[in-house]
C-alpha cells in the first residue's frame, strides 16, 4: 500500500521529476555584505543557441557571460556523435559589461528616469558580432557587441645605451622642437638651429616594433529608439522576421524596425478618450516565436489577447481572447490585484502561452481560449496573507515565468529566493521548491498534482502545491521554513535546449543544472 489514489497516480508517460544541482554563481555575497542597489540583477536572457547570456541590472549596466564548455571542444551534437565525454554540466564565464543607460531627467514633465534595465532580448548574430536590446524605462538601445583587435607596441627599435645616456640632453634639447600628434606620437623639427646631424649621419632607422594583436570586446551603440512612449516601457520583444520589434507600455504597444530608430507604428492602442474611464493596462507583450503576424498581450485584468498583424493597421480586435473567470461568490478586494499578469511566454513550438500572476502560473493553449490547460500554484500558503502584502506593496510585485525547451516544465520565481519547477505533461507530478543557494534542493518539497477538472487529456486542469498542514502560521512558508518578502527571485531563464535555469537574487546570478 503506497496512500495514493487514482489521481495520485503518474502517467507512465510523464517524464521522471529532475534533480537539480548546482552549477555556478556570480556576484556571490559573503554574509553580511551589503547588497548595492545599482547592483541588484533586473533582467535575464539566454541567446537562441544557449550559449550566450546577458543580464541588466539597476545601475544601467550589462553583463554578459559565454560558455566554455562547449566553445573548447566543439559542437556538442559532434561529440555526442562521436562518443566524446561531454562536460558534467554548462560552464559560463565572464565575457564583458558596458553601461547601455545613464539617468536623465525629463524637463518637460519633471520626471526622472532611471538607467535600471527593465527587458534584454537578443537578435540575430552577423559576422560573429553579438546583437542585442536592452530598455530602461523610456529608451531602448540597439548594441553590437564584437571582438576588436588592439595593436600594441612591444619594443622601439632604439639602442637602449644611446638612449640611456643621451636621456638628460636629448630632454633638454628636444623640449622646444618637440610637439604631440592627436595619434600619440610626437613630431620633431629637425630644422631648428638647436638641432645638429652627428658625424656619419644616422647609422640605423629606428622603428617602432608592433608584435601580438590582443582581442577584447568593445560594445557599441548602433541605434536609440526614443520618444516613442508615454509610459513606462514594460516589454520589448523580437519578430522572427529578423527585421522588426516591438515595446509595450502600459497603453500603447509600437512596432520597429531594427534600421530606422526615427519612427514607430502604434498597433495597440488602449487610451481612453477619458483616462477616468481606464479599467486595464497593458503588462506584457510578445511576438509568436515562428509566425511574424502574431503576437499576444497580457493584461491587468488577468486576460491574454492574441494579435494577428495582416488583419488591420491599427489592432484594435483581437483575434483570441484568453482569460478565466472567476465564481463571484469568491471575489474579493484582492481579486483583481492578484488576477494581473506580469509576464508571459510563448513556447518553442508556439502552440501554448505560459502566463504569471501573482499567485498562479497558467498554460494556455491556443487552440483553446476557453480555460487554461494546466495551473500551478507558486505560493498558495501566501492567500491568509494578501493584506499584509497589500501593505507592503509586495502584492504588486512583478514575477517572470519560463518554459523549458522540449515544453515539458515551466519554471517561476517566489520569496525567500525560492523558485518553483513544475512538470507540465498530463499526468506529471513534478513539483519541486528550489532555493538560490549552492544547495538548491535543500528547501525543497514536492506534492502530488490535483486534478480540478477533466474534460479530456488536452484541457485537463492540473492544479499543484495545495497548501500543507502549518503553512498558514504566520512567517511560515510551505517547508517550514519562515518567509522573507524583502528576498525575492524576481528574474530567472531557462537554457533553450538543455535542462538549465539562471535565475537572479539581489546581485547574485545563480545557476542550476539537472
Amino acid at each position: 500500500m503506497n496512500g495514493k489514489g487514482p489521481e495520485d497516480a503518474r502517467d507512465p508517460a510523464a517524464p521522471p521529476a529532475l534533480e537539480w544541482k548546482f552549477a555556478q554563481v556570480f556576484g556571490e555575497r559573503t554574509a553580511g555584505e551589503e547588497v548595492q542597489e545599482v547592483d541588484i540583477i533586473s533582467a535575464i536572457e539566454f541567446d537562441k543557441s544557449g550559449d550566450h547570456l546577458a543580464t541588466g541590472d539597476r545601475g544601467g549596466r550589462v553583463v554578459l557571460f559565454e560558455r566554455t564548455d562547449v566553445r573548447a571542444h566543439g559542437c556538442r551534437r559532434d561529440l555526442e556523435r562521436l562518443d566524446y565525454p561531454v562536460s558534467r554540466h554548462p560552464e559560463f564565464r565572464y565575457q564583458t559589461e558596458f553601461q547601455s543607460h545613464e539617468p536623465e531627467f525629463d524637463y518637460l514633465k519633471s520626471l526622472e528616469i532611471e538607467e535600471k534595465i527593465n527587458k534584454i532580448r537578443w537578435c540575430q548574430t552577423a559576422n560573429s558580432a553579438l546583437f542585442l536590446l536592452s530598455t530602461n524605462d523610456k529608451t531602448i538601445k540597439f548594441w553590437k557587441v564584437q571582438e576588436k583587435k588592439v595593436k600594441r607596441i612591444s619594443e622601439m627599435n632604439l639602442d637602449p645605451s644611446q638612449a640611456g645616456g643621451n636621456d638628460s640632453s636629448a630632454s633638454s634639447s628636444t623640449a622646444g622642437p618637440r610637439a604631440c600628434l592627436p595619434n600619440g606620437g610626437c613630431s620633431y623639427n629637425y630644422m631648428c638651429n638647436d638641432f645638429s646631424f652627428p658625424p656619419g649621419g644616422f647609422p640605423s632607422l629606428r622603428l617602432p616594433v608592433v608584435a601580438g594583436q590582443e582581442t577584447s570586446l568593445v560594445a557599441k551603440c548602433r541605434r536609440i529608439y526614443a520618444h516613442a512612449h508615454d509610459y513606462h516601457i514594460n516589454s520589448i520583444s523580437n519578430n522572427s522576421d529578423g527585421e522588426t520589434f516591438i515595446s509595450a507600455d502600459d497603453l500603447r504597444i509600437n512596432l520597429w524596425n531594427l534600421e530606422i530608430s526615427n519612427q514607430s507604428f502604434n498597433i495597440v492602442d488602449v487610451k481612453p478618450a477619458n483616462m477616468e474611464d481606464l479599467t486595464e493596462v497593458i503588462t506584457s507583450a510578445e511576438f509568436h516565436p515562428t509566425h511574424c503576424n502574431t503576437l499576444a498581450y497580457s493584461s491587468s485584468k488577468g486576460s491574454i489577447r492574441l494579435l494577428d498583424l495582416r488583419q488591420s493597421a491599427l489592432c484594435d480586435n483581437h483575434s483570441q481572447l484568453f482569460e478565466e473567470h472567476e465564481a463571484s461568490s469568491s471575489r474579493s478586494f484582492f481579486t483583481e490585484i492578484i488576477a494581473s499578469i506580469s509576464d508571459i511566454k510563448f513556447g518553442k513550438d508556439g502552440r501554448h502561452i505560459l502566463s504569471r500572476d501573482y499567485m498562479t502560473l497558467k498554460l494556455w493553449d491556443i487552440n483553446m481560449d476557453s480555460r487554461p490547460v494546466a495551473t500551478f500554484q507558486v505560493h498558495e500558503y501566501l492567500r491568509p496573507k494578501l493584506c499584509d502584502l497589500y501593505e507592503n506593496d509586495s502584492i504588486f510585485d512583478k514575477f517572470e515565468c519560463c518554459l523549458s525547451g522540449d515544453g515539458l516544465r515551466v519554471a517561476t520565481g517566489s520569496y525567500s529566493n525560492l523558485f518553483r519547477v513544475f512538470g507540465c505533461v498530463a499526468g506529471s507530478t513534478e513539483a519541486m521548491t528550489l532555493e538560490a543557494s549552492k544547495n538548491p534542493m535543500r528547501r525543497q518539497v514536492q506534492s502530488p498534482a490535483r486534478t480540478a477538472r477533466s474534460l479530456s487529456s488536452l484541457t485537463r486542469v492540473v492544479r499543484r502545491d495545495q497548501p500543507v498542514a502549518g503553512a498558514e502560521s504566520p512567517g511560515i512558508d510551505a517547508n517550514g521554513n519562515s518567509y522573507d518578502f524583502t528576498t525575492k527571485l524576481l528574474h530567472l531563464a531557462w537554457h533553450p535546449t538543455e535542462n538549465s535555469i539562471a535565475c537572479a537574487a539581489a546581485n547574485s546570478l545563480y545557476m542550476y543544472y539537472a
